[in-house]
């Protein structure tokens, strides 16, 4: 009976050992590629990131969106001819020069309507080289690799018992499926920026028709707070993925692979969750007065 334990011990006991070198074999591989990315995706272009799509959102805004803000602008226009008119005690005293300042304001504000993605390309143009300056300075090596630690484990898993064997098949499998969820989360928050540029630019040319008058052009100027908040947003991602770099090669993997890996994915859920608050803390940095 004790010869019959042994072996189904022995099996159970390799079965498991197995597990867990199967479970940390690749353990990071889907987050290091997701992190890798990060600097390629948040410094491209729009047009640079998809050129179909991008070239489907310029098409969409210059035949559909461009015709309401060129209604909108004639409103803001009009509207700003009459104000001035009347500004005057009523027709009464009324100035050469301020028509020709108003001719001058129209020709300005069309001027901006009929260029709004050559505006908003070049914001994004200045933005891009500032996050590539920066990821040649500051991004380094941001991947975890235990494959190598793993393969040595295997003695000392042996010698464990059946429990914490299973214990620590379970928290590998936990910490995998943990692993693939932030690698998600990663691909969610920087692909969602790149949506969202395109969300953004498709309809520029409505906010930026309003720029010229005094009164509505506080639509405009929020409309290009927005836009460089959203175009220097990725310099803090890339900032983010460099604190998380540091924070990684810290980590001893040969002392204890267990902590090392809850420490790593510590580490991750802190990357995730600055990722996310980048798009707020942009968006404040750039309104604020």
């Amino acid at each position: 009976m004790n010869f019959l334990w042994s072996k189904v011990t022995e099996w159970l006991k390799g079965l498991l050992v197995s597990g867990i070198i199967s479970n940390l074999n690749g353990l990071f591989n889907g987050v290091n590629e997701k992190v890798n990315e990060v600097a390629g995706t948040v410094g491209a272009t729009p047009q640079a990131w998809n050129g179909s799509v991008f070239n489907m959102v310029k098409n969409l805004s210059e035949n559909v969106v461009v015709p309401i803000a060129g209604i909108i602008l004639t409103f803001v226009m009009t509207y700003e001819l009459i104000q001035m008119v009347i500004d005057k005690n009523s027709f009464h005293d009324f100035e050469t020069f301020n028509f020709f300042k108003w001719v001058f304001k129209t020709f300005c504000a069309v001027l901006i309507v009929t260029n709004t993605w050559n505006i908003i390309m070049g914001v994004f143009d200045v933005a891009q080289h500032v996050v590539n300056q920066a990821a040649g300075v500051i991004v380094s090596e941001a991947s975890l690799d235990i494959s190598s630690v793993a393969t040595n484990m295997e003695a000392s898993l042996q010698a464990m018992d059946i429990g914490p064997l299973f214990g620590l098949w379970f928290q590998t499998l936990l910490v995998g499926m943990i692993s693939w969820i932030l690698s998600v989360c990663i691909f969610i928050i920087v692909y969602g920026r790149m949506i969202e540029v395109y969300l953004v630019a498709s309809l520029g040319p409505i906010p930026l028709a309003t720029m010229a008058n005094r009164e509505w052009g506080s639509m405009g100027q929020n409309y290009l707070r927005s836009l460089f908040a959203l175009a220097f947003q990725a310099f803090l991602i890339i900032v983010c993925v460099a604190i998380y770099a540091v924070l990684v090669q810290t980590i001893a993997v040969d002392n204890d692979v267990i902590a090392a890996i809850w420490t790593c994915i510590g580490y991750t859920v802190l990357l995730c969750f600055t990722l996310f608050k980048t798009s707020s803390l942009s968006k404040a940095i750039f309104s604020a007065h």
